[in-house]
């Protein structure tokens, strides 16, 4: 029998990633690739589980899923501290915490 890898089984791994990454930049893209890997996560199951014994790379599979969870987590904490910050003290409080982090790394 001719195993193959699932066809987005590295998409959704590299998704996961970026989801991660992409927490840093006010959450949004981090959003934005957990979804999409997510979804293809789920297409590539339902193939997975039609004929188990024909595909290799299951365990990226899930890897990618679990990192795109891990991103979509992290990402909606970021926009809820975003949100929470600028409801609580306002734009201004808001950009002049981000000038204070920025200053710190000077």
């Amino acid at each position: 029998m001719n195993q193959q890898n699932l066809p987005n089984a590295t998409a959704v791994l590299v998704l996961g990633i970026f989801s991660i990454v992409g927490c840093c930049c006010y959450g949004v893209p981090g959003i934005i690739a957990g979804i999409i890997g997510l979804v293809l996560y789920n297409k590539d199951k339902t193939l997975y589980l039609q004929n188990p014994s024909q595909y290799l790379n299951y365990s990226n599979l899930n890897t990618g899923r679990i990192l795109c969870i891990i991103g979509l987590a992290l990402s909606a904490l970021n926009i809820l501290c975003i949100i929470i910050l600028i409801a609580t003290g306002g734009w201004e409080a808001y950009m002049q915490q981000m000038n204070e982090l920025k200053n710190m790394g000077r």
